[in-house]
Formats: C-alpha cells, sequence, structure tokens
C-alpha cells in the first residue's frame, strides 16, 4: 500500500451534505458520478493536501448507527467516524455547529500528548472527529509542538 487513497460516506441527502462539507471544511466538489441503474449518485471532495471523502447517495437506505458520543460508536463494528485534521480546534468546531453540527465533544486536549481534538456530529448525526496533530499519525511530537 502506498497512501489511504479516501474515505467513503453513505448519506441520505447528497447535495446538502455536499455542500455542508464544502462549507465547514473548505473542500473542493469533484465531478459527480453516478450509477443510475442502482439509483446511486455521489462526489469526491478533496482537501488541499490529496486527502478525499467521497460521499454517496443511494435511494432508499437506512441509517444503522447515529452513536449518542465517540464511546457509544465503539460499541458497534465497522467504521465509527471520519476526521479531519485542522488548524485550530476550537475554531473548526465552532463553525461546523454554527453550520448545524451537533456538538459530541467540546474542543479539549487529547490523550495524545501536544493535540487538541473534538468531536461533532454532522447533519445526518454521522461523527466527525477534528484534530490538530502536527507530528504524524503514530509518532511523537517535538518538543517545539507541546502546548
Amino acid at each position: 500500500m502506498t497512501a489511504i487513497d479516501h474515505v467513503g460516506l453513505s448519506v441520505a441527502d447528497l447535495d446538502t451534505s455536499l455542500a455542508w462539507y464544502s462549507k465547514v471544511f473548505s473542500l473542493t466538489e469533484a465531478v459527480p458520478f453516478a450509477i443510475p441503474h442502482l439509483a446511486i449518485r455521489g462526489a469526491f471532495l478533496i482537501d488541499g493536501a490529496g486527502g478525499a471523502i467521497e460521499v454517496v447517495e443511494r435511494a432508499g437506505s437506512l441509517a444503522v448507527l447515529e452513536a449518542v458520543d465517540p464511546p457509544e460508536a465503539l460499541m458497534t463494528r465497522g467504521y465509527g467516524h471520519v476526521c479531519f485534521r485542522v488548524d485550530d480546534v476550537d475554531t473548526a468546531h465552532a463553525r461546523a455547529v454554527a453550520s448545524g453540527a451537533s456538538e459530541k465533544m467540546a474542543p479539549q486536549d487529547s490523550p495524545e500528548q501536544g493535540v487538541r481534538m473534538s468531536f461533532v456530529a454532522d447533519l445526518e448525526g454521522n461523527l466527525v472527529e477534528l484534530l490538530d496533530r502536527r507530528h504524524p499519525v503514530g509518532g511523537r511530537p517535538a518538543p517545539e509542538q507541546l502546548r
């Protein structure tokens, strides 16, 4: 494997979800796609670093998990949340909530040293983590990266 390419998110309302994620996280929508015989349509939302989230709507899809908070999400196996790395967790959290997200965990220091985090639920109840890690995942922060 060379890299994780994207994460997929199935939603009930594609247009609303694309608009919300684009606005809140400054993502750019790529060319939309459709698979008409399966009643599927979607689009990729791209960040400035080459990461992407694929947002897909399929007519008749059912919601499976709407966790009250991150610990409850971990009581169900499978994907529990998507995480966006942001420059300022407090600002990103406030922007998400002002745009209709539900607060699930207020901004706070993470158990990982030198990292701040929060959780919100998007307009459909999907958990979204906001994180300001300044070092690689699984690495240790340099002394100047500690708060």
